[in-house]
């Protein structure tokens, strides 16, 4: 009957999965299963640390001696021959002579070590990744209470204690305006999660900062919302950045518009991306009609938008992509010709690629329209000071030429007296007489016309200006029954 139980026994304990196998107080092996034989081979009648770590020395970690005293251990072991880990219990086992033995019965849990060790290398990386990132890392309750946070995030938000931290609400506490705090929580429970989220928050002194949440819903085990997980990045330096890029830009663009010239930019296809209101006033297009919609070479005469860029890229004006005061005219929206001057340049990328060029031109219509009235003034000038230098010499010679012809003219009066009528010599001292008369009108026309701007006066002596008066006029005062009777006051 004990035969038949033993045998019985035996099947069972061969059956398991798990090892088993007894060992006398000797150390020797009495017993093994198939799964024991599998895993260190048939060691039946050897010595257990022969069997088991291929030793003639009894294994370091051995405890038999605490089963054979009669306690019952569980623990767990690692077997380097075999490289595996084993959950053993091990208790003592009485004979039927009062013998006792050590039942060892060991599963192998190298598998499952193996995967507690990952999960605990990824907790200790979470662990780490979480206290060490740069941005704000933040476990929270639906309720606004931090359940958890990292270093950074207490940094962040200028708090050194993370005890006081998780202490704040949320709502109250961290949210410039509470509303937001809201419409995050609607947004996350209604699509399971943000991305870039953008809101403003409140440091712990009151200094605000800008900042970007990324998160999603934490659900318990029926899927209700438990709170938000997620980081938290601060923004305030890039926020910084784009508002002095901003107002970069709008100074820039202040600059490009209050330009008293035309300002106008194109890209290397001639579509119009800049046009100031000096080009607006200058050319007449407006910008929201001409910026994407119109092409560069509608403002030039035929032929010129491509002239004016072979001539940036020719190294014969000024230098290789500028072009400086080139004498230009553009065709305004109304067909009529703009004069002026244009200075350009070609713009280029950061590996010295053409991108697109821009010009400014200078509308020279008054500059040019003045000019033109100065050479006509000029011109004028120049003509008027030749008639007055005519009138001048015009003047001189009447001047020189009327004292002779007065003199011709009495001498003729005189001769026409000694002459009588009848005579023909009478007659052409007459015709004489009469062509020295218009010659004299002739001469006192051209002293009117001249007007000369003012008579040379010179000292002269009156005593002998009268006595060639008298000479000249004695005879027709003797005619006419006159006589002057003359003397020198001394």
């Amino acid at each position: 009957m004990m035969d038949k139980e033993s045998r019985r026994l035996t099947s069972i304990l061969q059956a398991m999965e798990d090892g088993i196998y007894i060992v006398r107080n000797d150390f020797t092996v009495e017993f093994m299963n198939k799964a024991m034989i599998d895993d260190f081979g048939e060691g039946t009648g050897r010595k257990c640390y022969q069997v088991i770590n291929r030793s003639d020395e009894i294994c370091p970690w051995c405890r038999a001696e605490v089963v054979f005293g009669g306690e019952i251990l569980r623990w767990e072991l690692y077997v380097p021959t075999v490289n595996k880990n084993y959950e053993l219990t091990e208790l003592p086992l009485t004979s039927a002579d009062g013998t006792i033995s050590k039942l060892s019965i060991y599963r192998d849990i190298t598998q499952k070590k193996r995967r507690e060790e990952k999960i605990k290398t990824s907790e200790q990386d979470y662990k780490r990744l979480f206290e060490h990132v740069g941005c704000g890392v933040y476990i929270s309750s639906k309720e606004g209470k931090f359940l958890n946070a990292n270093q950074a995030l207490l940094n962040m938000l200028g708090y050194k204690s993370k005890e006081e931290f998780l202490e704040i609400d949320i709502t109250k506490d961290l949210y410039l305006r509470p509303k937001d705090r809201l419409k995050f929580q609607e947004m996350i429970e209604r699509q399971g999660h943000v991305i870039d989220y953008e809101v403003d928050f409140k440091r712990r002194d009151g200094k605000v900062i800008s900042v970007v949440l990324t998160s999603h819903v934490r659900y318990d085990e029926h899927g209700n919302v438990l709170g938000y997980e997620g980081i938290i990045v601060d923004e305030s330096e890039r926020k910084q950045m784009e508002r002095e890029l901003k107002e970069a830009h709008d100074f820039l663009n202040k600059v490009i518009q209050s330009s008293p010239n035309a300002i106008i930019a194109a890209d290397l296809n001639g579509n119009i991306i800049i046009w100031n209101r000096a080009a607006e006033e200058i050319l007449g297009y407006k910008a929201e009609d001409v910026i994407g919609k119109m092409n560069i070479v509608k403002i030039y005469p035929e032929g010129m938008a491509k002239e004016v860029m072979q001539m940036m890229r020719s190294p014969d004006y000024d230098s290789v992509g500028k072009l400086t005061s080139y004498p230009m005219v553009y065709v305004r929206h109304d067909g009529k010709i703009v004069e002026g001057n244009l200075s350009a340049s070609i713009i280029y990328d950061a590996n010295g690629k053409e991108v697109a060029s821009v010009g400014i031109f200078v509308d020279l219509k008054e500059r040019l329209e003045m000019e033109r009235k100065l050479r006509q003034t000029q011109e004028q000038l120049l003509q008027s000071e030749k008639l007055a230098a005519m009138g001048r010499l015009t003047s001189q010679i009447a001047h020189e030429l009327n004292n002779p012809l007065y003199g011709i003219m009495n001498t003729l009066e005189l001769m026409k007296t000694e002459i009588s009528p009848q005579s023909k010599r009478r007659k052409i001292v007459e015709m004489a007489l009469s062509e020295t008369v218009r010659l004299t009108e002739l001469l006192r026309k051209m002293l009117s016309f001249s007007k000369p701007d003012q008579e040379e006066r010179q000292l002269v002596d009156i005593n002998t200006v009268l006595d060639e008066i008298l000479i000249l006029v004695d005879k027709q005062l003797r005619e006419v029954g006159i006589r002057i009777s003359c003397f020198k006051v001394e």
